[in-house]
């Protein structure tokens, strides 16, 4: 399993953070958001999904990963 915490713009509410993790978890990671530090922390197994596809997933729930 790797980790990583990705910088993201955009989140502002809870409504935010539910999307965010829903995205994740729909390409077969897991992640946990910070609101405050604008972060969200992502685990996966690196042989089963790709760190660009957690970011395109990300990104097409309208936030930006900087």
């Amino acid at each position: 399993m790797s980790n990583v915490t990705l910088q993201v713009e955009g989140m502002s509410c809870g409504h935010c953070v539910s999307s965010v993790e829903k995205a994740v978890s729909g390409v077969g990671a897991a992640a946990k958001v910070d609101l405050q530090a604008k972060q969200v922390a992502v685990e996966y197994d690196e042989n089963k999904v790709s760190l660009n596809a957690i970011k395109a997933a990300i990104e097409d729930q309208g936030y930006d990963v900087v």
